[in-house]
């Protein structure tokens, strides 16, 4: 489909025809399954996105899509259905995200590893505190989103997956058993991780933060500590103000704008249209990040290359940790190319001038 394919007068005629014929007729006329992901809600009835979308093709365009033919997945035809003004609802709420069980399992160990009931005063306040978190849009909520019932169900997810539990576990995912672990190997820091997210809401600080273009792009960088807090630690990385104080005061100290881990100067491989450029990176752990002020000394010069290999996967290394690995690998690669030279040339280290 095409920007402009479909036209809300379109999509009110398929509605029209839903009514008449039924929702079970409707949709075997079209070849279309009911809506797993997403419904469209009209006059507080619901209909299935995809077949809507799909029907009202054939007013603008003279042919109904297939079901095969919407190549954006499923939020294909709910994005077109929103576009043009409609309300578009999901059918079931989205996974929990790292950040969500980073609290939910902060509850666990604070009640002995053991689940919460639904009833509990604290999965109350989480289940409120849950659907604050600027994580999931409002389209992919549904009126069950974190409730207390969800809240106290993955609390036992979590439970039965400790070490120490003998029973059969309930039915929790891979995030659940990784999370679970991080506090078990670092119970102070990811304490804090959660008392950092818990105060970032409470500010309104992370409701502020949009999400970052590498969250948005390639969902390639991790941390532990979740999604909030690594868009608290770019946006301070990108912080213009910041970066100017850091290069104006390396320049102060005669120093160069060359990156703290490989070395790579702009201005000396792009002449003047790299100079006074480079990234910076906030060295200071996430869950150490709290409300302080940063200071020029948190920061560290960096290409972009450099900030992309750092930030790529948990646990980052800082620039002089880095700097030792290409360091060692250069050294490595040093000694392959002299031991090489050497077997081709024998001779190569006893050659004199005559």
């Amino acid at each position: 489909m095409r920007r402009g394919a479909i036209t809300r007068e379109a999509v009110l005629k398929a509605l029209a025809e839903h009514d008449e014929l039924g929702r079970e007729a409707f949709l075997s006329r079209y070849g279309f399954g009911e809506a797993r992901s997403y419904v469209l809600v009209h006059e507080e009835q619901e209909y299935d996105s995809k077949a809507i979308a799909g029907v009202a093709h054939q007013w603008d365009q003279g042919r109904p899509l297939a079901p095969s033919e919407f190549s954006g997945g499923k939020d294909h035809a709910a994005a077109w259905l929103k576009h043009l003004g409609f309300q578009v609802k999901a059918v079931k709420n989205p996974d929990w995200a790292r950040d969500e069980v980073i609290l939910a399992c902060h509850l666990v160990m604070t009640n002995g590893w053991k689940g919460l009931d639904a009833q509990d005063s604290r999965v109350t306040e989480l289940s409120d505190l849950l659907q604050l978190l600027p994580l999931h849009a409002d389209a992919d909520r549904n009126e069950k989103f974190r409730n207390p019932n969800g809240v106290a169900r993955k609390t036992f997810d979590i439970a039965t997956r400790h070490p120490d539990y003998r029973g059969k576990p309930t039915n929790g995912g891979a995030l659940d058993v990784e999370v679970l672990n991080e506090f078990l190997a670092r119970p102070e820091p990811m304490t804090e991780v959660a008392r950092l997210i818990r105060q970032g809401i409470a500010t309104g600080e992370f409701q502020s933060l949009a999400p970052t273009e590498d969250e948005e792009l390639d969902g390639e960088f991790s941390a532990p500590e979740g999604r909030l807090l690594l868009r608290r630690h770019r946006a301070r990385e990108r912080n213009k103000r910041l970066r100017k104080k850091k290069i104006t005061a390396v320049l102060r100290q005669g120093g160069c704008l060359a990156c703290e881990a490989c070395g790579f100067d702009f201005e000396e491989v792009y002449g003047e249209r790299g100079a006074g450029y480079i990234e910076c990176h906030h060295v200071v752990p996430l869950h150490e990040a709290g409300e302080g002020r940063t200071k020029l000394s948190d920061l560290a010069l960096i290409c972009a290359n450099c900030h992309r290999v750092i930030h790529r996967r948990a646990p980052w290394p800082t620039p002089s940790e880095l700097k030792a690995a290409i360091d060692h690998r250069r050294s490595a690669e040093s000694r392959i190319s002299g031991a090489v030279v050497q077997q081709r040339c024998p001779a190569a280290g006893h050659l004199s001038v005559q």
